[in-house]
């Protein structure tokens, strides 16, 4: 690995935004391909990231300052990406279930997935089964991912699941559902595709069902 990526990755992992954005441009000048970049410098970071995320050696505001200065390289890496027709590791469209205002986890989640190369729709908080529909049907994603904090929110992921059969798009896409109450006993029950317990393990998650 050059020591450009590797300086890109760690500038990343420290969450310095400019740097990272002035190293991809450096590395884009020295002649590297943007694929190059994204994968040895920018998405080698982050996955770090969410591996010590994962084991406790980094907390959420650490993350989403990595996070943002992901963001500073990708805006550097985009227009080109856009250019090379480099394939999407797929669509995702995310939210937090009806009910529910919470964004932390979603909002990291959705930074994650950007990072590993997956294109985000975001939907938002407190998100009725029909508009997760309208979504699937406008955006055609491989994945959608639903999100709740608190227990008495949980129903609607079964809710927006059921729509989405009476809907007859259940087989069109993968679900997989996360936050603080969530079980994997649940993604179960109300036949969800996979559970994550945290960021690190969403991104494992949509990788593999996407896959």
């Amino acid at each position: 690995m050059s020591d450009i990526l590797k300086q890109i990755a760690e500038k990343l992992y420290d969450g310095e935004r400019e740097a990272v954005s002035e190293l991809t441009q450096k590395a884009l000048d020295e002649g590297m391909t943007p694929e190059e970049v994204l994968n040895g410098g920018l998405l080698a970071g982050m996955d770090r990231v969410g591996v010590d995320f994962r084991d406790g050696e980094l907390f959420i505001p650490e993350v989403l300052i990595a996070a943002r200065a992901m963001r500073a390289g990708m805006d550097v890496l985009r227009p080109l990406l856009a250019e090379g027709d480099v394939p999407s590791a797929g669509k995702v469209v995310l939210g937090t279930v009806k009910g529910d205002l919470h964004d932390i986890g979603k909002n990291m989640v959705g930074m994650m997935l950007e990072g590993a190369g997956f294109e985000v729709v975001d939907l938002g908080i407190d998100v009725p089964p029909d508009k997760f529909i309208e979504a699937v049907k406008t955006e055609q994603p491989d994945l959608v991912g639903m999100s709740a904090l608190l227990t008495t929110t949980m129903p609607s992921m079964k809710h927006t699941i059921d729509a989405l059969v009476e809907a007859g798009l259940r087989e069109k896409v993968k679900v997989m559902i996360g936050g603080a109450p969530v079980t994997q006993a649940l993604a179960r029950e109300i036949e969800a595709d996979g559970y994550a317990p945290d960021a690190a393990s969403a991104i494992e998650l949509a990788r593999s069902l996407v896959g």
